[in-house]
């Protein structure tokens, strides 16, 4: 996983599965059980990091990524939180400058103490138990973040923090370098507990016009990118849904891998990413679902338009709970086999 990150043609290519930690294991629901809610699983060291590591006992993947939430951050910050079985995340709607205010970086290393001692477990359980494996932490994009906070939750097009964005952008850019400054912190201490690699995942980038994802996805990277490149860790950009943008975004910001969602032509982002940046991803998570040829059919033309590439195989978006094992090990097997 590192070498391919370094910029090394490793091939077969390493594999691992946004995800994979989560809802498709058995293992992971027997332990959810246990938990009283979410956000008691993912603040529990022990259980987080015993989730972390279920994924590479089952299918020995390259890579284990933390098991917690992009929402974290802005709950570290004192902003409120609460998951909803069937509704997902809620949080209060942040629509004005005494909100943006309100959000303390003064609580964010108390709050984040059980997240690095997770992440410092994980370290020593993947050493402990003999994997092969590089450590993933990760945080949201301040966009991304910036719009669970503003709509109070999910949104089918988040126009509300797009409208913040337009109208009001003395105040947006009040929430957005308050949300930079706290993931470069969020990260630097992940990278000192441990992690190898770090990921920011930018999932609704693709909501914003070329010049809104330029200030607001672009700058934003770039800074913590450049903060981070002294910690020793490689960094993967998951602008998700950044269609043409994908092609600026590699070069500008620094980081060292792209992320490449479900919607992307692995053979135009070959062209369009400049090589010196590792490309990640890009199966359909409704074909590892799906299975059987139509499965095979689909790795197959991913790596053959990897091959020769600086690569990493993953999805294009997280693994659905419904997803049986036989087919995560059949994709194991193929993309091993290649």
């Amino acid at each position: 996983m590192l070498r391919a990150l370094d910029g090394e043609v490793v091939w077969p290519p390493p594999i691992w599965l946004m995800r994979q930690a989560g809802r498709y294991l058995p293992e992971y629901r027997a332990l959810r059980a246990s938990a009283a809610d979410f956000l008691t699983l993912v603040t529990t060291p022990e259980l987080a990091a015993e989730v972390t590591l279920q994924p590479l006992r089952r299918f020995g993947f390259d890579a284990a990524i933390l098991f917690s939430d992009i929402l974290i951050l802005p709950w570290a910050l004192g902003h409120g939180l609460a998951f909803r079985e069937g509704e997902g995340p809620v949080l209060p709607k942040l629509r004005d400058a005494a909100g943006v205010a309100a959000l303390d970086p003064a609580r964010l290393p108390g709050a984040i103490a059980p997240v690095l001692e997770t992440v410092r477990r994980v370290r020593a359980g993947i050493a402990a138990e003999g994997h092969d494996a590089a450590l993933i932490g990760f945080a949201g994009g301040p966009f991304t973040v910036a719009c669970y906070m503003v709509e109070g939750g999910g949104s089918k097009d988040f126009a509300a923090t797009r409208r913040m964005a337009y109208a009001e952008p003395a105040l947006f850019a009040a929430l957005m370098e308050r949300l930079t400054e706290a993931t470069i912190a969020y990260l630097s201490a992940q990278a000192e507990a441990g992690a190898d690699v770090l990921m920011l995942f930018d999932s609704w980038a693709g909501v914003l016009s070329p010049s809104l994802f330029a200030r607001h996805v672009i700058a934003p990277t770039q800074r913590i990118v450049r903060a981070l490149k002294g910690s020793g860790t490689r960094i993967i950009g998951f602008p998700r849904l950044a269609g043409a943008m994908l092609g600026p975004y590699a070069p500008e910001t620094g980081v060292d891998a792209v992320g490449m969602d479900t919607a992307t032509d692995p053979l135009w982002a070959r062209g369009a990413v400049p090589r010196g940046v590792t490309l990640q991803g890009n199966l359909d998570p409704i074909a590892l679902l799906a299975g059987g040829e139509a499965l095979r059919t689909e790795i197959s033309s991913i790596l053959a338009a990897m091959r020769g590439r600086p690569f990493v195989f993953n999805l294009g978006h997280g693994i659905l709970p419904e997803t049986p094992l036989e087919h995560v090990e059949a994709l194991v097997e193929c993309v091993r086999a290649s």
